[in-house]
């Protein structure tokens, strides 16, 4: 077999020089862009694969994201945010009535009238007509006590001492009832002394004397 060679063709030309140097700037040129777009797509490429894709999840399940740092604080504590209190009324007070409130009113009883007591008559046990003074004089009179001109009293001859004795003057009907305390008067014609308060009390003291009706009382 013929054995093969190659031939090297000597370019001697400066037309086939330049050419031959455009060429080989070409070709770094192509090699080197080549080169920096392969590095450069290479992280995109790996990046794209590493990164797991996300998958959005409910609403129901997402978490709360926590508050942006740009959020004011007033935003993330206002107390607006949380449901208010509900307000619980008051319960109304209730007045419980007496039972014997409830019960149906009656006609309230009319006032029955206070039995008066009555005095009973003081039994007459003896009576007359006579003659009665009176006298004023202070002295101590029969039974012990101080005359009391003031004092419903009257002397009489016989009278137990206090007893009651009625005195009416017929010419007015005016009377009194004197308590006997004393003995006299020793005058004809008169049975009874009065005090003078008992003396005016049926008739005048300018009288003196008068004509009585009297009437013991037992």
């Amino acid at each position: 077999m013929a054995g093969r060679h190659l031939r090297t063709r000597k370019l001697s030309s400066p037309a086939g020089i330049a050419a031959t140097a455009a060429v080989g700037v070409l070709l770094a040129v192509g090699g080197t862009v080549g080169a920096v777009q392969l590095t450069s797509g290479e992280p995109a490429a790996d990046s794209a694969l590493a990164e797991p894709s996300v998958v959005a999840a409910p609403p129901s399940t997402l978490a709360p994201s926590p508050a942006s740092p740009s959020a004011s604080p007033s935003a993330s504590t206002s107390p607006s945010l949380s449901p208010s209190p509900k307000v619980t009324p008051s319960p109304k007070a209730t007045r419980t009535q007496a039972a014997s409130r409830s019960m149906p009113r009656t006609t309230s009883p009319k006032p029955k009238p206070t039995a008066t007591k009555t005095t009973p008559a003081a039994k007459v046990v003896d009576s007359g007509s006579c003659g009665a003074s009176f006298y004023d004089e202070g002295q101590m009179t029969a039974n012990g006590e101080t005359f009391n001109p003031n004092a419903l009293t009257a002397a009489h001859k016989t009278l137990p001492f206090d007893t009651k004795v009625r005195v009416t003057n017929p010419a007015n009907g005016k009377s009194v009832v004197v308590r006997i305390n004393d003995r006299g008067p020793f005058i004809a014609g008169r049975c009874l002394d009065l005090s003078r308060a008992a003396f005016a009390a049926i008739a005048a003291t300018s009288f003196g004397e008068v004509t009585v009706r009297y009437e013991v009382l037992g």
